[in-house]
């Protein structure tokens, strides 16, 4: 979408990530045989036969390390699938990822903190995030699953 960029998990953080997660577990890689998962370091599903790992991983703790923000019980990790191996990540000309069901977009300070949150329903993504930057407060946006509350990505002004 015009004037937002979709940020997925950065390269130096899945090299990590295929080391150990954000839990301290080593990645149990396996063959993807139905294909379907939502890839966090190339924003698309995989493919049946990738190999994926499902780590733990904590967006606002890395976030906070980089910016010396600290977003005190915010910080929070949860499951993400990532390839096992090295990827092209996202296609440069794609628009935002998984989009096509129901999502929250969660809103974020320069410091780590909520400002709010919002479910939006498939095609209503450009206005929500609209709404969302709107907000001079707003530094950031993660797009979540609704049905588990699973960090997809996250959203930057363009």
């Amino acid at each position: 979408m015009n004037g937002y960029l979709a940020r997925p998990v950065p390269p130096a953080a899945l090299d990590e990530l295929r080391a150990a997660d954000d839990a301290g577990r080593s990645p149990a890689p396996r063959t993807d045989t139905e294909g379907g998962a939502p890839l966090r370091c190339c924003l698309r599903r995989s493919r049946p036969g990738e190999r994926t790992a499902l780590v733990s991983y904590a967006p606002l703790r890395r976030w906070a390390a980089r910016t010396g923000a600290d977003p005190g019980a915010y910080d929070e990790q949860g499951p993400v699938f990532i390839h096992a191996e090295p990827c092209a990540g996202p296609d440069p000309e794609g628009a935002l990822a998984f989009t096509h069901a129901h999502r929250t977009l969660r809103r974020y300070s320069a410091g780590g903190r909520i400002l709010g949150g919002r479910l939006v329903a498939p095609g209503g993504f450009g206005s929500a995030l609209r709404e969302a930057f709107d907000d001079p407060a707003v530094e950031f946006v993660h797009v979540r699953a609704v049905e588990y509350g699973c960090f997809l990505y996250e959203v930057t002004r363009g």
